[in-house]
């Protein structure tokens, strides 16, 4: 885990970013495809000591009741093992779908006062991120569009 670590990542979204994820169409449940690299230490303001897998834990189940007061859910999780197609610096620690009931919802839970005070440990412990907002659509047999 980590060995990849890079010194600054993309952690949190921007305000610019955030506002463009709110504008697109939103009914119905949308899905957030979360990467996540950690940094073998948490780097936490404080000072405190922990791993980034400890801090990435904390996060978790700190968050949790939040994320399923919003009715967020977790449809899938993977352990990541290699990046067949991508750059070697792209290994990720973390791999998961979240679904929210809307993109309100997840705007709730980010703005959630409960969220923004433990949000720390995420960012502690996440050395590099990809959030990508996703649409289900229907699936089938090919690669297709």
């Amino acid at each position: 885990m980590g060995e990849n670590t890079i010194v600054s990542g993309n952690i949190d979204p921007t305000r610019e970013r955030f506002s463009e994820m709110m504008k697109l169409a939103h009914e119905g449940p949308i899905h957030m495809l979360n990467l996540i690299r950690l940094r073998e230490r948490a780097e936490y303001e404080d000072g405190r000591e922990a791993s980034g897998a400890e801090a990435y834990k904390a996060y978790g189940k700190e968050s949790a009741p939040i994320f399923s007061r919003v009715g967020g859910k977790i449809v899938h999780a993977w352990d990541p093992k290699l990046v067949l197609i991508g750059p070697d610096d792209e290994a990720w620690d973390v791999a998961f779908i979240a679904e929210y009931p809307s993109a309100g919802a997840f705007a709730e839970m980010v703005k959630d006062p409960a969220y923004q005070a433990i949000v720390h440990h995420r960012q502690a412990a996440v050395a590099d991120s990809r959030l990508i907002r996703l649409h289900p659509r229907e699936t089938g047999s090919g690669f297709g569009l």
